[in-house]
């Protein structure tokens, strides 16, 4: 092919003048412009007008269509209702197409079939509010199980580390433990009073690092 095919999206286009605004120094500097307000009258959407204080699932008679079931009536036993209508109407309508297919009637047939997925699909749509309670009530339990086997595994962690915080202090030794380690003996001393010039000229190293290596070899 020659021409390039456009591609046409279901779904329109987002709003780039709208969005250009939304830039990272815009929102820093709160130039960013606010939200549209909500509508509180009649709108048109999908070249559809809509009212906002219609109801979420509309009645078949807003829409313009005739009721076929009757205003209290049980939604599992009018969907199986609705079924065997709608197959024996497309077995009919399979019948006139083999018989007679120039008969008027097929017109009627097939009005009368989409009738009948109308209804279908409202009786379905009508459980969306239900699905849609249910759906929130599910993500919410499992988010709260979520945050209470997040809570115990916190709380067993921090019982472990107190544990090992107690093992370890209660490892630690006394302080008269550590002063009698600690302690310089005392023929160290004496050596150190009666030749400090002799030792010092013998052991080019510091005092007090010897005095520190005397006292870790007899800790041994």
């Amino acid at each position: 092919m020659s021409s390039e095919t456009a591609q046409v999206s279901s779904l329109p286009l987002p709003p780039m003048q709208y969005i250009n605004f939304y830039t990272d120094e815009n929102v820093r500097r709160n130039r960013a412009p606010l939200p549209p307000r909500p509508i509180h009258d009649s709108y048109s959407m999908f070249g559809h007008s809509f009212n906002a204080d219609d109801t979420i699932i509309r009645s078949l008679e807003s829409q313009g269509f005739r009721r076929l079931y009757p205003m209290h009536f049980e939604r599992r036993r009018e969907l199986k209702k609705l079924n065997h209508s709608l197959l024996a109407n497309f077995l009919d309508l399979l019948d006139l197409l083999v018989h007679c297919p120039d008969s008027p009637k097929r017109a009627e047939k097939v009005e009368d079939l989409s009738l009948l997925f109308i209804h279908i699909h409202h009786l379905l749509n009508e459980f969306r509010p239900h699905q849609a309670r249910e759906t929130l009530r599910v993500m919410m339990e499992l988010q709260k199980r979520q945050r209470v086997e997040t809570a115990t595994r916190f709380k067993k962690h921090l019982d472990k580390v107190q544990d090992i915080l107690q093992n370890a202090l209660q490892s630690l030794p006394d302080q008269n433990e550590i002063e009698s380690n600690f302690k310089v003996p005392v023929e160290i001393l004496e050596h150190m009073d009666c030749n400090p010039s002799d030792s010092a000229n013998a052991d080019p190293c510091y005092e007090l690092d010897r005095i520190m290596c005397n006292v870790i070899d007899n800790m041994r």
